[in-house]
C-alpha cells in the first residue's frame, strides 16, 4: 500500500476513538480514487433478537463510511460534513463473520454529495444497499 493511502487509512481509523465506529469495531481497510471500504464484525453485540445482523448497525456502518469518505474527498479541514439523509435496502441476513462497506461516489457536488454504500458479507454477497446524502458546510 502506498503512503497516501496508509496516512488515510490511519486518520479514518485514528478517529474511531470514543465514537460509534469504536463500539461497533468498525474499521476502514482500503480507499481508492474514488471510494473508501470498512469493516464490521457480526458478531451478538450487532445482532437483532434472533441473531442476525441489526439494520441499525448496518445503517450505522454505510452512514459511518460514507461520511468518512465525504470527510477524505471533500477535504475535512475545509468543512464539516454532515449525514442529511439515508436509504438502506436489507436484502439478506448474515449470523457471523464480517461485514464490509464500499462507499462511491454517485454525485460530487459543491454542498451535497450522494453515495452508494454497498454491504456485502465475506463472500461478496450483497447484505445491504445504502444511498446516502451528505452536506459540506464551512468551518469559517
Amino acid at each position: 500500500m502506498n503512503e497516501h493511502k496508509e496516512k488515510i487509512l490511519s486518520v479514518c481509523n485514528g478517529i474511531r476513538k470514543d465514537t460509534l465506529m469504536e463500539t461497533l469495531d468498525i474499521t476502514y481497510i482500503d480507499v481508492g480514487e474514488n471510494f473508501l471500504i470498512a469493516r464490521m464484525p457480526v458478531t451478538p453485540r450487532v445482532h437483532q433478537p434472533d441473531g442476525v445482523l441489526h439494520g441499525g448497525a448496518s445503517v450505522a456502518l454505510a452512514e459511518s463510511v460514507g461520511s468518512a469518505a465525504s470527510y477524505i474527498f471533500l477535504d475535512g479541514q475545509e468543512f464539516y460534513v454532515r449525514g442529511i439523509e439515508i436509504a438502506a435496502n436489507h436484502v439478506k441476513s448474515i449470523r457471523e463473520g464480517f461485514v464490509h462497506a464500499r462507499a462511491t461516489i454517485i454525485h460530487k457536488g459543491r454542498t451535497t454529495q450522494l453515495w452508494e454504500i454497498k454491504i456485502t458479507n465475506e463472500e461478496g454477497d450483497l447484505i445491504s444497499n445504502c444511498k446516502l446524502t451528505t452536506i459540506a458546510l464551512p468551518r469559517k
